[in-house]
């Protein structure tokens, strides 16, 4: 394999990568060909991996990125139809104006191979960095962009290592919680996000530290992962209020679950603020105009967006991880439990 040292003295050509994989150029050219069918032979993941060690760009290089050519910054998120993913947006193409940029958004699902290609696309149109708003903690990705000396930060996330923007979801797991024992709440059930990201991690860290300060056990039984969808909200809130030995109260990781449980707990005949208080978390604007308003944990995505670009755009490139306070917004859907 080629030196990575030397790949980044020069553009990276077609040649170098088949030389260095010992593959014809049409080989290689096939390979990394975007607008055809992904190859999963040998050979083409062989070609992939040394492509991405050599630092290949099929329109520009690395070097071009760190010079800020373009004033555009990419943004990846898995789907705008999420509001969180949208607002995060919005912001960080706020910030961007600010600072005279322009910011372009791709979308990826939660589908690895999907994001890789989207990532590609935007470093092949000339930004200058990206930005991911992408979830998984087993991304391989921001592992390969510092490999690659591709300027980017995580936002609304973090690996433990790139570059990272968050809410301090530990912290806002605690406050949501707290606020619903201070209220007299003890049997409280807890609708996490998925186990690979890190904001369901944290949020579900903090909320069992704040039932473990108050002394209050948290069986398993009360305890879900799910995605971070409506539907998730919706099966989970079946499974935690269809028995009669039902919670008073539940923590959902953001406000798509907690929707989700409001679903069912109409359907039940239960009232929000009544029978079941609820906490939800990110504060959409939706929320605060439902019939009965949520309570829910606000994030400060102005101020995410506005550290991910100041690290993004920091000529030192240096790495570090910041989390923004969040703040909880307490409203007519939690009041203490009513007796049985």
């Amino acid at each position: 394999m080629a030196d990575i040292e030397s790949a980044e003295r020069h553009v990276v050509t077609l040649k170098d990568v088949a030389v260095a994989s010992g593959v014809s150029i049409s080989t290689v050219s096939r390979v990394l060909d975007d607008r055809t069918p992904r190859s999963r032979s040998a050979t083409a993941e062989r070609v992939r991996a040394i492509a991405d060690d050599l630092g290949y760009r099929r329109n520009v290089s690395a070097s071009s990125l760190r010079r800020g050519a373009t004033a555009t910054i990419g943004v990846l998120v898995p789907r705008l139809t999420d509001a969180v993913m949208a607002l995060m947006f919005e912001a960080i193409e706020r910030a961007a104006h600010r600072r005279g940029y322009f910011a372009v958004v791709a979308t990826c699902g939660d589908d690895v191979d999907e994001e890789r290609r989207a990532t590609e696309t935007l470093l092949d149109r000339g930004v200058d960095g990206v930005v991911l708003a992408t979830a998984r903690l087993d991304d391989a990705l921001p592992a390969s962009l510092r490999a690659r000396g591709i300027p980017h930060v995580l936002a609304l996330r973090t690996d433990g290592i790139s570059p990272s923007s968050l809410g301090d979801d530990e912290t806002g797991g605690y406050l949501a919680v707290r606020h619903l024992l201070d209220l007299g709440h003890r049997d409280i059930g807890v609708i996490t996000g998925p186990w690979f990201t890190s904001s369901g991690r944290d949020r579900r860290a903090g909320a069992e530290r704040a039932l473990r300060e108050a002394g209050v056990d948290l069986p398993e039984g009360r305890v879900l992962s799910a995605g971070y969808g409506l539907d998730h909200g919706i099966d989970a809130a079946r499974e935690l209020l269809s028995g009669a030995d039902r919670p008073t109260a539940v923590f959902a990781a953001n406000d798509n679950l907690a929707l989700g449980v409001s679903t069912v707990a109409q359907a039940l005949g239960m009232d929000a603020g009544g029978e079941l208080s609820i906490v939800g978390y990110n504060d959409i604007p939706l929320v605060s105009r439902l019939p009965v308003p949520l309570t829910s944990v606000h994030t400060h995505f102005d101020r995410i967006a506005e550290i991910a670009l100041d690290m993004l755009l920091d000529a030192d490139g240096s790495a570090r991880i910041e989390r923004t306070m969040p703040t909880l917004i307490p409203r007519a859907s939690t009041a203490p439990p009513r007796s049985r």
